[in-house]
């Protein structure tokens, strides 16, 4: 067995221990695959089959009104009658206790929604794994970082019919890729620093999901220089429920080459294993 290949193993078993975390998160009892509802509030009080209480917005924010013998739990204390959540920030989430279920408070593209998150959802329990393509080196790509003088504001079409997303973006990564140059508008990513970009490739709607795939980058080191690993692209929570409002990529990150890394059709939209 040569370096080489020692060196591809390690890769790969990296890749694995990282998607196997990956998997986890996903099939969280109340994460993504948890969530049957995705509830636009409105000022009128309304019921949902798979949330108690009445949910409405207005100038108190989100505001539920539980009828005799409801309760949710909030931060650990039980919450009966009415209360109002607040004003909620765009893209943050409240959640509240339900038995063994969560309550997601959130706002999206400037609209308030609920969306519960049961752990014995069908699409949750039946959930197996993401098909993805075999891990390869190849597809790490150096790259460099381009600050621009000022985060600009970037809107976003959604999945969702009619909504709008808005991300600063910090600036752009270039990087090469068979001899052609390409430039991807990067937001900020999960961690202080860290950048994240959505993208679409030549691929999407044929072995990736078509919407979107995003890309987690560490930030830049002193010299601007980052590092592009398409073999962690992954899905949005989009790929997998309709019940959800993710961003689609702006216009320069839909890539006309074929991005064969990273995570593919999920099992649930018809992709293969």
């Amino acid at each position: 067995m040569t370096v080489q290949d020692v060196d591809r193993m390690s890769f790969a078993e990296e890749w694995e221990r990282w998607h196997r975390a990956h998997e986890q998160a996903l099939a969280d009892p109340h994460g993504f695959l948890a969530i049957t509802g995705l509830h636009w509030l409105s000022p009128e009080p309304a019921r949902f089959e798979d949330a108690p209480g009445a949910w409405s917005s207005g100038p108190e924010g989100v505001v539920v009104e539980l009828a005799d013998g409801e309760e949710l739990t909030i931060d650990g204390t039980p919450v009966h009658g009415r209360y109002a959540f607040g004003a909620i920030a765009e893209r943050d989430s409240l959640y509240a206790g339900y038995s063994d279920a969560v309550i997601e408070v959130a706002k999206r593209g400037g609209h308030d929604i609920v969306r519960p998150r049961h752990p014995g959802n069908p699409l949750r329990t039946a959930f197996t794994h993401t098909p993805a393509f075999a891990p390869d080196p190849r597809w790490v790509r150096g790259g460099r970082y381009l600050p621009f003088d000022e985060p600009r504001a970037i809107t976003v079409g959604a999945v969702a019919e009619g909504l709008e997303h808005v991300y600063d973006a910090p600036g752009q990564v270039e990087f090469e890729l068979n001899g052609e140059t390409f430039r991807l508008t990067a937001f900020n990513g999960k961690w202080p620093g860290s950048l994240m970009v959505l993208l679409t490739d030549a691929t999407s709607g044929v072995t990736t999901y078509a919407a979107n795939r995003s890309l987690q980058i560490d930030g830049p080191d002193d010299a601007g220089r980052v590092t592009l690993d398409f073999n962690r692209a992954t899905n949005l929570p989009c790929a997998y429920t309709d019940l959800a409002t993710c961003p689609l990529p702006p216009a320069e990150n839909r890539l006309p080459v074929a991005i064969e890394a990273g995570e593919r059709i999920p099992l649930e939209r018809g992709g293969r294993p």
